[in-house]
């Protein structure tokens, strides 16, 4: 039986890519194939729920303008030619939607929270948004992420949580999402899932790698039943301090380029 880490795109989808590749900038490029690289990564490390939720990146220019995921390719699968340039609202601005819009359609809805998040915080270009087992099961928990992992503290007082409101299609909920998110770079989205973001996809990648790890131990710890262990406030602080010193953005610069290692597939590129 084939694992989903050996999953792989048909052959078709190389000539998707190489067929439709976006006439764009080289700065636009990059972020284009770091962007594809993180979706790649978020399927790996199998944080993905088939077709939906998104990850989505800001573009430079006087302009708000974004990619996100062509609606319909899996995570594991995608290229940075299949990501489509949309505009604050989610709507596609994309030049090769104007000949064949049904192939660059975008879950306008889907792109409802990552857009508050682009449009109040200009410093996370990168924006994940997940629903996974472990987080959505942490989101449900009334006492949130809990301070008993060293991944958990990384995020000591440094997490947000925004209450469910339903399927994210009311825009009204933008501004209480970025409240609620504060000047944090990650948050639990209650009875829904989580959210990170970066200055970079390493960065982006980073706290949502931590994330996931923190809830997946929290949630194996309470299934044991036993008492769990809390360290000491003065120990969680200098914990979290800890993870923000000077080299913090080397070390997970560092850990991206290990990371592409696992995605670096010549058979199914995704820098096409």
């Amino acid at each position: 039986m084939q694992s989903f880490d050996d999953a792989r795109p048909s052959a078709s989808a190389h000539d998707r890519a190489h067929n439709y590749a976006p006439d764009c900038a080289p700065e636009e490029w990059e972020i284009r194939t770091s962007l594809a690289a993180l979706y790649r990564l978020v399927a790996h490390f199998r944080m993905t729920d088939m077709i939906d939720t998104h990850i989505s990146a800001r573009l430079p220019g006087e302009t708000p303008t974004f990619l996100i995921n062509r609606y319909g390719i899996l995570f594991h699968e995608m290229c940075a030619s299949d990501l489509v340039k949309i505009d604050h609202l989610g709507q596609v601005i994309d030049a090769r939607a104007k000949t064949d819009p049904e192939r660059f359609r975008v879950n306008a809805a889907g792109f409802t929270i990552h857009s508050a998040v682009h449009m109040a915080r200009p410093d996370l270009h990168f924006v994940v948004h997940t629903h996974t087992c472990a987080g959505i099961a942490v989101a449900a928990q009334e006492h949130g992420l809990l301070p008993i992992s060293q991944h958990a503290l990384k995020f000591y007082e440094k997490l947000g949580y925004h209450d469910y409101e339903g399927i994210a299609l009311d825009l009204g909920e933008r501004e209480r999402l970025v409240r609620d998110l504060g000047p944090h770079k990650a948050m639990i989205l209650r009875n829904h899932g989580l959210l990170a973001g970066g200055a970079s996809a390493a960065q982006a990648f980073h706290e949502i790698y931590f994330l996931e790890r923190a809830c997946q131990a929290q949630v194996q710890a309470m299934s044991g039943g036993a008492k769990l262990i809390i360290p000491p406030e003065e120990v969680c602080r200098r914990t979290a301090a800890q993870f923000q010193r000077d080299d913090s953005d080397e070390i997970k610069d560092t850990a991206w380029r290990a990371a592409l290692r696992l995605i670096d597939d010549p058979a199914s590129d995704y820098r096409c």
